[in-house]
């Protein structure tokens, strides 16, 4: 990887889409410690040191706003609208005709769905700085302390209404940002405002574990070395992939003989990404939220919940294993369409040996999607209960922002940004048969 940048630094075009791409992040980071008007920055940060952001929404939300929420910065949301709003776009290709047609139609079709995410990302973003604000303002935002008239100043449906204009502007410019990256910088632009966010906490985060009252450089580097162990295992099955021999047929197309040959259909074994860790803790996270609106704390309920929905206790993990390894199922169907890809093969002449074309081809591309997805689920149900068990295990009150998705994140942008910068290299690099 260290070889890979330093030839990108010496190709002129690579460095100044490096240095572009760095520049944007940096603004990124500066945005997310620029206070909304109306906000008592002074009494925030008091509230903020008190206050303790775990894995449950509001620490998804804060994770990818890189701990701008917490600030109540004007990128307090980060790009958590727009996650949220490509997801609710793509799965509502299932349940809209219009939506799935708009897939197919190739660029001009793709260009009419992101114009919807974009447009949804907006609303999204209205909706969210709305609670966020609510939640700042009841003191829940910070576990139940601190009042309006602390935190906003002065507390008027004006400063409220002005603090979600801001919120929602500050949502778009980093779309914008991230999509800067994509045409000008290297590839990967919301993906590595993500990986800039998520990265920027880990600092904090692993000094409070060398500073903690039990043994705190002991667990410092056994934290460390167990991560180390785990980004290396989630290199190894991200990289993974079961490959499907493509026979193509020779055709007779105007006189002459074209296609034919082999190719291979690659099916990796996480197919579903980091999106069923988010799906499943943002559904756990829900009975803790609701409880913190309720004004009788001392109700047998929210006390239950309040016990058993903590990330570290025993009935968390198993639910929170079970609906991630659900949520892979589930979207792996709604992004793979065995049909559709059999029907593409047979379109362009391509066949499986042993396989006859058509729905035979669809029932054996499903047969194999399912078999492989079971290892898969099970494996990011592991990597996202490994935090959660270490940290129970060692006593260690502080956790690390989201855990296994986090690990997962850093990973798979850290790949793909490598693989487009490589892919650079050798457009740029490549002499010929005369070299």
């Amino acid at each position: 990887m260290l070889g890979t940048l330093a030839k990108a630094f010496r190709t002129p075009d690579l460095r100044r889409k490096l240095l572009f791409t760095i520049s944007i992040m940096v603004l990124f980071r500066v945005g997310s410690f620029i206070p909304t008007p109306g906000v008592n920055t002074a009494a925030l940060r008091a509230l903020g040191e008190q206050a303790q952001t775990g894995g449950d929404l509001l620490g998804l939300i804060n994770l990818f706003s890189g701990g701008g929420l917490m600030q109540l910065s004007v990128f307090a949301l980060g790009i958590m609208p727009y996650i949220t709003a490509s997801i609710i776009v793509q799965l509502l290709r299932v349940v809209i005709p219009r939506f799935e047609t708009l897939h197919k139609e190739g660029q001009a079709g793709q260009s009419k769905l992101t114009q919807y995410t974009r447009y949804l990302t907006i609303a999204l973003a209205i909706l969210q700085s709305t609670v966020v604000i609510t939640t700042a303002r009841s003191g829940a935002l910070f576990g139940q302390i601190g009042t309006s008239e602390q935190i906003i100043q002065p507390d008027t449906p004006w400063t409220v209404t002005l603090m979600i204009i801001v919120m929602t502007a500050g949502t778009g410019l980093i779309m914008w940002l991230g999509e800067l990256i994509t045409e000008k910088g290297v590839g990967n632009g919301m993906s590595l405002l993500i990986f800039t966010s998520i990265v920027a906490g880990f600092p904090s985060s692993m000094g409070q574990i060398w500073g903690g009252a039990n043994n705190g450089p002991l667990n410092f580097f056994v934290v460390l070395i167990v991560f180390v162990a785990v980004i290396a295992a989630i290199v190894f099955v991200e990289q993974s992939q079961r490959r499907i021999r493509v026979q193509y047929a020779k055709r007779m197309v105007g006189g002459r003989t074209r296609g034919g040959g082999t190719s291979y259909l690659p099916i990796k074994i996480n197919t579903a990404g980091v999106i069923p860790i988010i799906f499943a803790s943002s559904l756990l996270s829900l009975p803790s939220m609701a409880t913190q609106f309720v004004s009788d704390q001392t109700n047998p309920v929210v006390g239950w919940i309040a016990t058993n929905f903590r990330p570290t206790d025993a009935l968390y993990m198993v639910l929170y294993a079970a609906l991630t390894i659900f949520f892979c199922f589930f979207y792996t169907a709604i992004t793979f369409n065995p049909t559709e890809v059999a029907d593409n093969m047979m379109k362009y002449g391509g066949f499986i040996p042993g396989i006859r074309a058509g729905r035979p081809t669809a029932e054996y591309l499903n047969y194999v999607i399912n078999r492989i997805t079971t290892p898969g689920s099970i494996y990011l149900a592991i990597v996202a209960l490994i935090p959660q068990v270490l940290f129970s295990f060692m006593n260690i009150n502080q956790n690390l922002p989201f855990g296994g998705t986090t690990l997962l994140i850093i990973v798979g942008v850290g790949l793909d940004t490598v693989k487009q910068i490589e892919a650079q290299l050798e457009q740029r690099h490549y002499g010929g048969f005369l070299r």
